[in-house]
């Protein structure tokens, strides 16, 4: 570490190297002036901004200027690659940085170009994008006669040729502004990092993503934004991108004016980004694009449901599907705070991705339409027997001619008690009740990655993710669990196709869901599920002598069926993305991967945490193997006097109170 004095000597030569160089000639090309980039603060742990040295400088044909950096690492730093991106990367754990999350940048990047393909040419801008030849789209609808994949090819306008528009206009293609990768485009789009921490994802919007004015990378941690500076400077990007050390809210708040909104806002913070939603909804334009990352699962997923309400309005609860119930609960918040100021959502793209959830939607402003809001939103009514699930919309609306009334809604779904295993329901909500995807542009953004597979590192994983959200029913929220159905009657579990084919053979539609595994969506009843498990059931039968009369198992099974399920395979029962064998679900891709701890100025990990992490580890490898040690621990399913196996329960049923009586 550098003294002080030392520091300040450094910084005072260097600036008089500059402005000496200011001025230069390069091979007999016009006089050109070095791209200075902004000074950060300096920070105890050295004179980071002091080590960069700058060797070239050229100038496009545009008049954008590209500043070409290298700069040294300090002690303790590593340099991370991802995607064209090299980043100086601390090892102590001082920014935060999570590498599992490419998946996420990726798809981010590939989103953002095109998003930017639809925006910018409304303002006369094509954009070029690396190794993208030829525009394919691909077609993964279950209703083509052919199982393969339908493609149409769009070829690329060459320099020179006209456009031939429907109503016979000609016009120009000189008329149209070509926008490369890493160029400033005067028309482009202004994009916000609101928690930028290492900038890696600002600095990969400026390597790959065309047609942008500029990116601003803010964090507020000082040592975040000094880093963000060196690898801006590290991967010459200063021209597109700037490092800024704010509050993410301010910074959001004081961009509300029509013409100082941004187009895309990005935000991927540490937990929830319930904090931010507010500015966010405000600060992006008309048609503007919000990216949003939550990584607070456990809140969202039904572990916290107060919690969750406090901060996304919605009350989350413990069901197989709350991994999309999640997505829906972040949709349900953005709109409704959208609401407040005029304005609504469209989702463009909503994933469910190993410990977080990643929404894309486009926000707009129409009074009118705000008043639609109400019916898109609803409740939840989940049976914490059965798992059968119906939702009450919030709203009503009627069409009287050109006029639209509003009206309440009318419910309960249901009744006191679940009508197929008699248990109560738990009551959820409100969540965002329609599509979570626009199919056109999803398949926009699949053909873009399928036709240009080198372009990221996970293009095989995004492919088949995209895939499986197109061929997700739009109409249908939530979903089913196929294990978690046949756990509930004790049969054995019927493969996913057979259970598909029988739903298909009784004129329900089904599909898959992205969000989990042995997901079925489809617009069937809960009873009509219900009716083909009891006809496996018999083909299959279970010991009903071991079920107890109180369980939903025994109450469903004790029903006849009203239907005779045909469990026979159909051909369009097998969607397509499983017919190419794609990967639709990712592998854990390293050991120990999930959730990083959080960054710390001091670099490292909390005690608490680290003692945490060596009391969870291997609790599993000393199991309990004689069943009389079971008595010791508390039954978690019935309570003192109501469990049905009575004095030949295994667990112990006894109150803290009832231990205490004894000792006294």
């Amino acid at each position: 570490m550098l003294p002080k004095a030392a520091q300040l000597l450094c910084l005072t030569t260097v600036r008089g190297c500059l402005q000496d160089l200011r001025q230069v000639s390069f091979r007999g090309l016009r006089t050109i002036e070095l791209l200075r980039a902004p000074q950060s603060k300096t920070t105890a742990d050295g004179a980071g901004a002091l080590m960069d040295v700058v060797t070239t400088t050229t100038s496009s044909g545009n008049g954008n200027q590209t500043c070409t950096t290298e700069t040294e690492l300090l002690p303790g730093e590593t340099e991370v690659r991802e995607g064209k991106a090299a980043i100086c990367f601390p090892s102590a754990n001082e920014v935060f940085y999570n590498p599992v999350q490419e998946f996420n940048r990726d798809l981010t990047c590939a989103v953002i170009t095109e998003y930017a393909r639809e925006r910018l040419a409304q303002r006369g801008v094509r954009i070029v994008v690396p190794g993208e030849k030829d525009r394919v789209v691909v077609c993964l609808s279950e209703d083509n006669e052919s199982s393969e994949t339908q493609k149409t090819t769009e070829q690329p306008q060459k320099e020179g040729e006209n456009e031939t528009e429907k109503g016979g206009d000609v016009k120009e293609e000189e008329s149209f502004i070509t926008a490369s990768v890493g160029e400033r485009c005067e028309k482009g789009l202004r994009v916000l990092e609101g928690l930028a921490a290492s900038g890696l994802r600002s600095v990969r919007f400026a390597l790959e993503v065309p047609g942008l004015l500029n990116v601003t990378a803010n964090d507020f941690s000082a040592k975040a934004a000094a880093l963000i500076a060196r690898n801006v400077r590290h991967n010459g990007v200063a021209h597109l991108v700037q490092a800024s050390q704010r509050d993410a809210s301010m910074v959001m708040y004081e961009a509300r004016g029509k013409k100082e909104r941004f187009d895309v806002i990005d935000l991927d913070p540490y937990g929830s980004p319930s904090s931010f939603l507010d500015a966010a909804v405000q600060a992006v334009g008309d048609g503007g694009l919000l990216c949003i990352t939550c990584t607070d699962m456990a809140v969202m997923a039904g572990n916290s449901g107060e919690t969750c309400y406090s901060k996304y309005g919605s009350v989350s609860i413990k069901a197989r599907f709350c991994h999309e119930m999640a997505l829906r609960v972040i949709l349900h918040s953005l709109d409704q705070r959208a609401n407040v100021y005029q304005r609504y959502i469209e989702p463009l793209l909503s994933a469910s991705v190993d410990f977080y959830i990643r929404v894309f939607v486009r926000v707009r402003t129409g009074q009118a339409t705000v008043k639609n809001s109400a019916s898109k939103q609803a409740l939840v009514y989940n049976c914490v027997g059965c798992g059968s699930f119906h939702l009450q919309r919030m709203g009503k609306k009627m069409s009287h001619g050109k006029n639209m009334k509003y009206s309440a809604a009318i419910g309960p779904p249901v009744g006191p008690s679940c009508e197929h295993c008699g248990q109560r329901h738990q009551l959820g909500g409100p969540i965002w009740a329609e599509p979570i995807h626009d199919i056109g542009f999803v398949q926009k953004v699949l053909s873009a990655v399928s036709t240009n597979p080198s372009r990221f590192g996970t293009s095989k994983r995004i492919e088949g993710m995209l895939s499986m959200m197109t061929e997700e029913l739009p109409d249908v929220p939530l979903y089913y669990a196929l294990d978690h159905l046949c756990s509930t009657v004790h049969c054995n579990t019927p493969a996913m196709l057979q259970f598909r084919s029988a739903l298909l053979h009784e004129g329900y539609r089904v599909s898959m869901s992205h969000a989990h595994r042995n997901a079925l969506k489809t617009d069937a009843p809960p009873g009509v599920l219900w009716d083909l498990l009891r006809c496996w059931e018999k083909a299959n039968p279970v010991k009903r002598e071991r079920l107890s009369e109180t369980s939903p198992a025994f109450r469903i099974l004790s029903t006849e069926p009203t239907l005779q399920a045909c469990f026979d395979v159909r051909e369009d029962a097998n969607p397509q993305s499983r017919k190419r064998h794609l990967v639709r679900f990712q592998e854990n891709p390293q050991a120990n991967w999930g959730p990083k701890a959080r960054a710390k100025d001091s670099g490292g990990i909390s005690k608490e945490l680290d003692d945490k992490r060596k009391l969870c580890q291997n609790k599993r490898k000393n199991q309990i193997t004689d069943a009389s040690q079971l008595k010791n621990f508390p039954c978690k399913r019935f309570r003192k006097g109501t469990c049905t196996h009575g004095d030949k329960c295994c667990y112990s049923h006894e109150t803290a109170s009832d231990e205490a009586d004894k000792m006294e």
